[in-house]
């Protein structure tokens, strides 16, 4: 005996690619959302009015000229991170060891600049920094690369236990380098001789983090869309069967591109341990090496794209961080807001890529 079952009232089916602008006209209105649920919860929870929340959102990152350099400092150590998994993630290789990365990258940097000092002039512990930095990073994403190459072991579970392991390393090093004894945590590197310290412009120190990385975004994204290696990237990315068929080895290209994740990377953890912070900590990358996973999927592994996403985040978290201090709320009310415009960010994405169409006939008994 066969049952009777009901047409669905709606369906979901695949979207065709949408116009630039109707994608971002999603996105606006995701954002719009956000907002106004961040005013709503925020009003209810503190009886404020929601336009006082809006304002509080903006002056977190625009209410004073350091603030705003500080906005566009962690945009660019946000951008920096992105870039390097985009490679990764353009070939369909998930580099979740960003995090770990980083830290490693500024671990190498804090060794060079403790160990080396008053035993090198100060331009060779800098390039030592440089150059260790960026080989610390490759060598700590070329691990898991080997054994994907080599094994086809999972990149994703692999990458992302190594985060841990790095994060225990640098906490351990943070015990041994203590300043002063007994406090578990190195302080200000070489604070008052600076050697090590990475020169600055004269008007704003986070100058040269941010040109830095404006540079890099530009040769990245030249890099993925007319180099060969780019290009290769993108078969593999595709189809790692027609790459092979096409003369490409993968193995190689999995290895290589790891490589430039990790250096890029550790690139990272140079300029937040050599140029800004002149510390090292377990949570010195602040959880950039994660957050790097949505911006660079959310602006679809576009260098470009990964700009305004990168500044679409950091904008909206310093704002929820700045609601909870002005209205009195701890931190944790502060990464609510945050998780809700996530959320919506998030969200939108589903409406870009799929629609949900009314079924004929929808109520019958078939």
């Amino acid at each position: 005996m066969n049952k009777k079952t009901k047409t669905p009232l709606f369906h979901v089916a695949k979207r065709a690619a949408l116009p630039w602008y109707k994608t971002w006209a999603i996105r606006g209105a995701a954002l719009l959302l956000a907002l106004v649920l961040c005013g709503a919860v925020t009003s209810l929870v503190t009886g404020e009015n929601p336009f006082a929340v809006y304002g509080a959102i903006w002056k977190g990152s625009f209410g004073t000229t350091r603030k705003i350099w500080v906005l566009l400092q962690n945009i660019a150590m946000l951008l920096c991170v992105s870039l390097a998994v985009t490679p990764a993630f353009r070939m369909r290789c998930w580099n979740l060891g960003a995090e770990g990365q980083a830290l490693i990258g500024a671990l190498a940097c804090a060794a060079c600049m403790i160990t080396l000092a008053g035993r090198l002039p100060n331009w060779a512990i800098i390039l030592c920094m440089v150059v260790s930095s960026l080989l610390a990073g490759a060598v700590w994403a070329g691990i898991p690369a080997f054994f994907k190459a080599r094994y086809n072991t999972n990149e994703t579970l692999f990458t992302l236990m190594m985060n841990y392991v790095a994060a225990q390393l640098v906490a351990y090093f943070c015990v041994v380098w203590e300043s002063p004894k007994g406090s578990g945590t190195i302080g200000i590197i070489n604070q008052k001789t600076e050697i090590g310290w990475i020169p600055q412009f004269p008007s704003q120190k986070y100058l040269l983090n941010i040109l830095v990385v404006a540079v890099l975004c530009v040769l990245i994204y030249i890099y993925l869309n007319y180099s060969k290696q780019g290009y290769e990237i993108a078969v593999v990315g595709e189809s790692e069967r027609t790459a092979r068929y096409v003369g490409i080895k993968v193995e190689r290209v999995i290895l290589r591109t790891m490589l430039l994740s990790g250096a890029i990377c550790g690139l990272a953890g140079l300029l937040l341990v050599g140029s800004t912070n002149h510390t090292l900590t377990a949570s010195i990358v602040d959880g950039r090496g994660f957050t790097a996973v949505m911006v660079s999927w959310l602006a679809k592994f576009n260098p470009i794209g990964m700009i305004f996403t990168s500044f679409l985040l950091v904008f909206l978290g310093r704002g929820a961080g700045e609601i909870a201090t002005k209205f009195g709320l701890n931190r944790s009310f502060g990464d609510i807001l945050t998780g809700i415009i996530l959320f919506c960010i998030i969200g939108s994405e589903f409406f870009i890529n799929y629609e949900i169409k009314l079924t004929r006939g929808a109520g019958k008994e078939g």
